[in-house]
């Protein structure tokens, strides 16, 4: 199915890239576990049998399709819900291909149930569910068995979404837990592939998330995607919280939007609520069966007050605690017994555990217990439906139902309430114009709550609480019941499936725009394979180039950062060797050779004061000493560190209020340091910081700047882009304008340096564009144009570089 073309240009170096479009319309893959498509085997006239296929109409993935433009086409990636042998797999395959544009992926029942049942159902969905097997051995994958099977299974996956890319401007959306791993294993096989994923269920918190051995490969799966989308803030503030106390991440707000930034990527993050497809609702609600049955439970139920459940059968729905509740309304206003009943439907279960059985059985005894205690000859306070029901069985009862009660303990979105409200407006009343009248009593623990207005939300575990919380609901006025509906109503039609799938391809549209400014390259292996993102032109420094600019340059600028460039350590003086290197490129009167460092100028000159020709900027640059029997210049014209009296007691404060944490005190500059501290706790403490020393700061010459684990207080205008700006304007002066330039560094600062050093050149400071070589250790999105692995590349470099020296 592939295009042979497409496939090679896969196979090539995946750094390439090309701005052309693409004459193909956008194809979007959607990736779920399983196809939004029902599967039947059916008997022919001949006695034989045949697979028969059609549309899910109740899977949320289907109608994807009918909400994107009509140049999108739309492809699916899934599982059948069919045990289809191996020797049909090809017919079916092909069937699902040619009519519905779906890819089947078949995986054998052992694997399945590894995968599925063991993994995805019996671990990973109960602890995002806040459920951590703290003493069940038995829970934990320990032969790592069940977690293979499902990074086998996520593989079988990529292979199948590569069978349905035809362009390289294809976009892929992943859905839910199944297939975190998924989008590691597509940057594999193509590193600019455009990726959205949605999670459907809760993330948990950083301390729950925290406990899967597999932590690190799940969350690095996420972040290989371009946009991640939740359904609610609190899902995305727990998955943020584990990006920063695991992986160091900090996340931005711009216009609005939450970007996490990762490897020189802006990765997305959208709160988004799924919806429901309205049209479906009502198409069932206006068909006569179920217009029937409407009729024939209004005449069942006639003259009592019906309550409706509805509520896949595990251990978090709640429907244990929601019957206790009824049961303790009907015991405190005994008034209401006799006129109020709880129809409770139940689906059945989508995993196989004990825990399943058990809730099950316990949900039994207690209504079997309120049925006898309570119910009388000809009613029944609760109205038990165990086993599938259709979906236009289901839109009767929510049409006769006076109210829901959705009230999970912990669960994803739950579109429950969304349907019943749609249904209470379709209802078939004999005057069409009369009020339409909902009431809804919900978990605070959904991902729907906040976006009911006029809900009454309850905390599930709090039987006493919900109990109350019916009987108000059953009080409430006809008037607050129709404006609490109306609301609910307006809302649910505006923020519909087709609103919801229209705005995440939008928002993966926009998410994906660098992917053709900028080139891609994988790192890593495995599934530590991680997308960096870098400018055209950046690249491994290649030393025979720059050994070639060096020798046949007359004026050459060295500028080079100290911690974690010349030497691997911020704690360690420089070794001999350093210094020898370092003596070997001032010896040569072509170099100006220059140490640019935070560090302070009485570390920087006792440790390198056995190389008298080498210049030194020291604190960023406040302080510049030109050759080692000079004195200290300053960059400012007057040292007024008054300052320091007002953010000293301010990053007191935070150091004794963060453990780990410290002050670096200079002469002209203050750090307050967090590496060793909790990394949550120093990210939240940096931002309360720095938006605290701001304020305190507000009136002095003075900026506040964050960087990776400080927060610096400096004199205004002191940078390492300064610094070089100095060096090629004495350079010019001199009459020796630069014609090679070398500068390496390795942190934030250093891209000031970087940035100057592209100005020299527009500036006419430097005379030979070909012999600038600006590089950054480590291979990191950067301002420099080059990268080497680490300071030992370094030193190799600059020790051939003092060679080439002598040899002249």
């Amino acid at each position: 199915m592939s295009d042979p073309a497409v496939s090679s240009q896969y196979e090539q170096d995946q750094t390439v890239t090309s701005d052309a479009p693409s004459d193909v319309p956008n194809r979007l893959i959607v990736v779920s576990n399983q196809l939004p498509i029902i599967a039947r085997r059916k008997t022919n006239d001949n006695g034989g049998s045949f697979w028969d296929f059609t549309w899910d109409e109740g899977s949320i993935y289907m109608h994807i399709k009918d909400a994107l433009p009509a140049a999108v086409e739309v492809f699916y990636v899934g599982t059948l819900r069919a045990d289809v042998g191996p020797t049909e797999q090809d017919d079916v395959s092909k069937t699902l291909l040619d009519r519905f544009n779906c890819v089947a992926v078949f995986v054998p029942t052992i694997k399945w149930d590894q995968y599925y049942h063991c993994f995805c159902k019996q671990y990973l969905w109960p602890i995002f569910h806040y459920k951590v097997p703290a003493s069940d051995v038995k829970s934990v994958p320990n032969s790592r068995d069940s977690w293979n099977a499902y990074v086998h299974v996520n593989k079988e996956f990529s292979q199948k979404v590569m069978e349905a890319v035809n362009n390289a401007n294809n976009y892929v959306w992943i859905h839910d837990y199944h297939l975190m791993t998924l989008p590691t294993f597509l940057r594999r096989d193509f590193c600019r592939f455009k990726i959205g994923f949605f999670l459907h269920s809760p993330f948990p918190s950083s301390e729950v998330y925290k406990t899967l051995p597999m932590r690190n490969e799940l969350l690095n799966g996420l972040l290989n995607a371009d946009l991640i989308g939740f359904h609610t803030y609190d899902y995305a503030r727990h998955f943020l919280s584990c990006c920063s106390r695991m992986f160091g991440l900090d996340h931005q707000l711009k216009r609005g939007y939450i970007f996490l930034e990762y490897n020189g990527r802006s990765i997305e993050i959208k709160i988004k609520a799924s919806g429901i497809h309205v049209g479906r609702m009502e198409s069932y609600l206006s068909q006569p069966d179920t217009r029937l049955q409407v009729q024939e439970l209004k005449k069942r139920f006639e003259g009592k007050t019906v309550l409706l459940g509805v509520d896949d059968l595990d251990i978090f729905k709640g429907v244990n605690f929601k019957v206790l509740a009824l049961e303790k309304l009907l015991k405190s206003h005994p008034s209401w017994q006799g006129r109020v009943v709880l129809v409770q439907i139940l689906n059945p279960a989508r995993a196989r555990c004990q825990d399943v059985d058990e809730i099950n059985a316990e949900i039994r005894t207690i209504c079997e217990r309120i049925n006898n205690e309570l119910g009388s000859p000809g009613y029944q306070p609760v109205v038990f439906i165990d086993g599938p029901v259709s979906l236009s069985e289901k839109a009767a009862f929510y049409a006769i139902a006076d109210m829901a009660i959705v009230t999970p303990l912990r669960d994803g979105m739950n579109l429950i309430p969304y349907e019943y409200v749609v249904s209470r407006q379709c209802v078939n009343d004999p005057n069409p114009n009369a009020p339409k009248k909902s009431m809804l009593v919900v978990s605070e623990f959904i991902g729907c709550s906040l976006s009911l207005t006029g809900a009454i939300r309850v905390n599930p575990w709090d039987v006493l609480e919900t109990a109350e919380a019916l009987y108000d609901a059953l009080m409430a006025s006809d008037d607050h019941k129709e404006t609490v509906h109306m609301k609910q109503y307006q809302y649910i039609i505006s923020h519909d499936v087709a609103n919801w799938a229209r705005s995440f391809f939008q928002d993966l549209e926009q998410a994906c725009i660098d992917h053709s400014r900028k080139r891609c390259m994988n790192l890593g292996f495995g599934l530590d394979t991680r997308v960096v993102l870098f400018d055209q032109n950046f690249s491994k420094l290649d030393t025979d180039v720059l050994e070639n600019a060096y020798s046949t340059a007359q004026n050459r600028a060295i500028l080079l950062d100290y911690d974690g460039t010349v030497t691997p350590s911020i704690s360690k003086s420089p070794t001999e060797d350093v210094i020898s290197m370092i003596n070997k490129l001032c010896n040569d009167p072509k170099n100006m050779v220059f140490i640019v460092s935070g560090r302070s100028r009485e570390n920087l000159g006792s440790w390198f004061g056995a190389c008298e020709k080498l210049a030194i900027a020291a604190e960023h640059g406040y302080f510049i000493r030109w050759a080692g029997d000079q004195e200290w210049e300053t960059c400012a014209r007057e040292n007024n560190v008054g300052w320091m009296e007002m953010a000293e007691p301010v990053m007191n404060l935070y150091t004794e209020t963060t453990d780990g944490s410290y002050i670096e005190k200079k002469e002209t500059a203050m750090v307050w340091h967090y590496e060793d501290a909790d990394k949550a706790l120093g990210l939240e403490q940096a931002k309360e910081l720095l938006d605290h020393l701001e304020n305190v700061l507000a009136n002095e010459p003075v900026e506040v700047k964050r960087g990776q684990y400080i927060v610096e207080v400096k004199p205004q205008g002191v940078t390492k882009g300064i610094v070089a700006e100095k060096i090629f304007a004495f350079m010019a002066e001199k009459g020796k304008q630069a014609d090679f330039v070398l500068s390496v560094g390795d942190d934030r600062s250093d891209e000031d340096m970087f940035v100057a050093i592209g100005d020299g050149i527009k500036k006419g400071q430097i005379t030979n564009n070909n012999s600038v070589f600006t590089c950054v250790v480590g291979e990191k999105p950067s301002a420099a144009e080059y990268f080497l692995d680490e300071t030992k590349d370094v030193s190799m470099m600059l020790e051939k570089l003092g060679c080439l020296s002598n040899q002249g």
